[in-house]
């Protein structure tokens, strides 16, 4: 089988959530099938500009064509457009003028589907959001499988993506809750659909959880190996939560006066308070699963998630998650494995840190339930195999309905 994935950015350096998802599917899969992969020049998801070479390059075994966004993009300009949208009534006119703001829009992507739509037997796109896309998939829909990493936001409301929702050939949902909410707002249960996720090195991580590295806290410091510290992971950014957090987080210290530390780890995009323990390691090149290991707990403050891989991570390295019970998928997680807390006030995030901070043994016991319940459904010799046996059966299909 011939496979090609369409997706916004792709790169090393690239740390968003269905860009890594996007990258670590490419690389598993091209053990079992030929995969390529589609993308554009871009490096940030603000600008969409070019800093990448057009055309053909390795990344892990994995072959990337690369293609110049046609033009950058206002952030400023986009936000306050958006803004407009959702405080008044708007048209589906509004909404095209939305997307092409939005972008990435690469014409030069968008013509190579078109010429290259015998050479692949099936356009996997990620995600639903981007133009890359929106306008991709209209493309080649009668190839194409999406998975959209959806999330209960403003956007998947938008007049323009009812036929969008309609056009793929099959779906790949990351979790129960984003195939029950696509089905919600789209009826489309008609198209065949399988929850598959994504795959996490659990043997890999295990090993990591016995053993962290005592060498992360060279040349910080502000960290020691005798500090008490959760830990975020991802962007820092308000979309992800990071705001209520910092509140939260501030407060919570004021009032208990408790040791501990937050570590942040990934790319900071909005202001971090100047508290002395609140340390912000920025985006760091290597894995952050030696810091993950020895936090307390990991915390997800994010009400938009379609999976979260750090969520998954962290609890295969048996350390319980803390997170934002207004969002359905990380919460579905928590209940699923019995490996975390949920809070929806600053009063339950209060009291679900303290019982992790000074019940060591529920602690450890939520974090052993964390990695039975990754180990079993997200380790990767499971989630390949459910990947390749779907997305062959949906080739098969497509096959005889063409032959």
């Amino acid at each position: 089988m011939r496979l090609a994935f369409v997706v916004q950015r792709y790169g090393l350096e690239i740390n968003g959530g269905s860009e890594v998802h996007c990258r670590q599917l490419a690389e598993r899969l091209s053990a079992h099938m030929h995969v390529e992969v589609l993308t554009t020049c871009a490096e940030d998801h603000y600008t969409w500009r070019n800093v990448y070479p057009a055309g053909r390059e390795q990344i892990n075994g994995v072959t990337v064509w690369r293609f110049p966004v046609d033009r950058e993009r206002n952030m400023a300009e986009f936000s306050r457009f958006t803004a407009e949208l959702l405080s008044r009534p708007r048209t589906y006119f509004d909404e095209m003028r939305w997307m092409e703001m939005q972008g990435p829009l690469s014409s030069g992507l968008l013509h190579a589907l078109e010429l290259r739509q015998a050479h692949y037997d099936l356009f996997f796109f990620m995600t639903y959001l981007y133009a890359s896309t929106f306008l991709g998939l209209q493309v080649v829909p009668h190839k194409s499988v999406l998975l959209a990493t959806a999330h209960d936001d403003p956007w998947i409301r938008f007049s323009i993506y009812r036929s969008l929702f309609h056009l793929p050939r099959a779906f790949v949902f990351n979790t129960v809750e984003e195939r029950s909410l696509i089905h919600r707002l789209f009826r489309n249960e008609h198209i065949p659909g399988q929850v598959l996720g994504n795959g996490i090195d659990a043997r890999r991580l295990a090993q990591i959880a016995t053993a962290p590295s005592v060498d992360i806290f060279a040349g910080q410091p502000r960290l020691s190996p005798a500090d008490e510290y959760i830990v975020f992971v991802g962007r820092v950014d308000p979309s992800k939560g990071c705001d209520q957090l910092f509140d939260y987080f501030t407060r919570y210290k004021a009032e208990s006066g408790s040791p501990v530390k937050l570590v942040l780890i990934g790319k900071p995009t909005m202001p971090i308070p100047p508290h002395p323990d609140i340390v912000a390691l920025g985006f760091l090149k290597e894995d952050p699963y030696d810091w993950m290991a020895r936090a307390r707990a990991l915390v997800l403050p994010s009400t938009m998630e379609s999976l979260s891989l750090v969520l998954l991570e962290s609890l295969a390295l048996g350390v319980p998650v803390l997170v934002n019970g207004d969002c359905d998928v990380t919460r579905g997680h928590c209940r699923r494995s019995n490996g975390g807390l949920y809070y929806r006030s600053y009063e339950e995030f209060a009291a679900a840190l303290t019982l992790l901070l000074t019940q060591p043994a529920l602690a450890a016991q939520l974090g052993r339930q964390g990695q039975r319940y990754v180990q079993d459904n997200y380790a990767w010799e499971v989630v390949e195999q459910r990947f390749v046996d779907w997305l062959t059966w949906v080739a098969g299909r497509i096959s005889k309905s063409t032959s």
